[in-house]
Order: structure tokens, then sequence, then C-alpha cells
């Protein structure tokens, strides 16, 4: 058996870089959202009655809790289909390539 002496490390290209950063803003995004959503329907407005803004509420909830996996997955899929495929790996036998073969008797 050989000892594995190096490894290229999996890069990600220009577009598989550009979609692994719009995957995380997309997180980040709809947890801005969501956070922003259930804080503005927690506050007690002038306007409209208590069960217009319930109703507001869980209608925006309801969206988001489906919009947030569904694109997560989506992108979550494309960022695994744009990862580079190859890995390279360089290894070398156990005794010294010097090192002369056992004799024959």
């Amino acid at each position: 058996m050989g000892t594995i002496v190096g490894a290229d490390k999996r890069k990600r290209r220009i577009l598989g870089t550009a979609i692994w950063w719009m995957f995380l803003a997309f997180n980040a995004f709809m947890g801005v959202w969501f956070f922003y959503a259930h804080t503005v329907a927690s506050e007690t407005r002038g306007e409209g009655t208590d069960a217009e803004a319930q109703a507001a509420a869980a209608i925006t909830a309801g969206v988001l809790l489906w919009l947030w996996p569904i694109g997560s997955l989506i992108l979550g899929l494309i960022v695994a289909l744009t990862r580079r495929k190859t890995v390279n790996a360089t290894a070398t036998p156990n005794r010294h390539p010097s090192s002369s073969p056992p004799p024959i008797h």
C-alpha cells in the first residue's frame, strides 16, 4: 500500500462561487425578512383591526415558510451541481523507489 503525498482541493469556478454566494444571500435575506415580518406583525398598529393584522401576519408567515425551503432546495441543488468533480491524488509505494527489488530464489 502507498501513502497519499498530495491531493488537489476541489475549488469552485466563477459560476459556482457566484451561485454559492447567491445561496447564502438568499438565506440571509429570507431570515431577515421573516424576522422583520414577525416584528411588524407583533406591533400594534392604529390602523385596521386586530383580526386584519393577524390575518396579514398569518399570510406573510405562510408565504415565507413556503418560499424559504423551496428556494433553498432549488439553490442548494444548483450549488451541489456546480462543484468541481475531479480530485487528483498522488500516491507513493511503501518502499523507496531507489531500493532494489527483493532477490528471487
